[in-house]
């Protein structure tokens, strides 16, 4: 399998991946540089891709490296996460966290429910990248991350924090008070509910340079 590790300097993150006669697929333009006898290809998306692609921001054609040497991936402000997959699991990304994975990991689509999406912001399609198999996956997150195991149980939101979750959890939209009163009064928006058996991931507090990244790049944004 390919050896993944997080390198970091001067507040920047990046994953550098080693390959021995193995292969690796990435986000779509991931690549940084790459040293030593390595080819690059994209396997061709199947008629589902395509389709998706055209109700979504999730990118279905990634690309794919294999021989022996060592691939540079982007840094970022933010950071990422290797997630440890078993085999017999079944996970669920969050829009824009997959950034690579193990040849082995087998890649597929996820859709959220029609009102999920709806109530969600997302239009009535929301798509998202699903993954099983036995490897390494990395994730892409905006700080540290928290594993969480839910034995029916439920995990209430109020953001899109979770960035990964096994298949036996569901996800609903919903306020988090009881009356419309209550909901008025609190502040409080629409929450992500998940409920059900299973494993997440959970970030919720972004470093720092990215906080400041994502502000100012809002504030430039109200200013035009």
């Amino acid at each position: 399998m390919a050896t993944f590790e997080i390198e970091h300097a001067e507040g920047m993150r990046w994953v550098k991946v080693k390959l021995v006669n193995d292969d690796v697929r990435t986000e779509r333009g991931a690549l940084n540089h790459m040293k030593g006898m390595l080819a690059m290809d994209v396997p061709w998306p199947t008629f589902k891709s395509w389709w998706v692609s055209l109700f979504s921001d999730e990118s279905l054609v990634r690309p794919r490296y294999s021989g022996t040497g060592t691939v540079y991936l982007d840094s970022s402000l933010g950071g990422y996460h290797l997630l440890k997959v078993q085999r017999g699991e079944h996970w669920i990304l969050d829009t824009k966290s997959f950034w690579a994975s193990d040849g082995e990991i087998k890649l597929s689509i996820h859709r959220e429910g029609f009102l999920t999406a709806w109530w969600a912001d997302q239009g009535w399609f929301w798509y998202k990248t699903s993954l099983q198999g036995e490897g390494q996956v990395v994730l892409a997150v905006d700080g540290p991350v928290e594993e969480i195991v839910l034995e029916n149980d439920r995990l209430i939101v109020d953001g899109p924090f979770v960035v990964a979750r096994t298949q036996g959890i569901s996800l609903r939209i919903k306020r988090p008070t009881k009356s419309l009163m209550s909901y008025w009064l609190s502040g409080q928006a629409r929450a992500r509910v998940y409920e059900g058996t299973g494993q997440l991931i959970l970030c919720t507090t972004p470093y720092w340079r990215q906080r400041m990244q994502r502000e100012r790049a809002s504030d430039s944004a109200n200013y035009e």
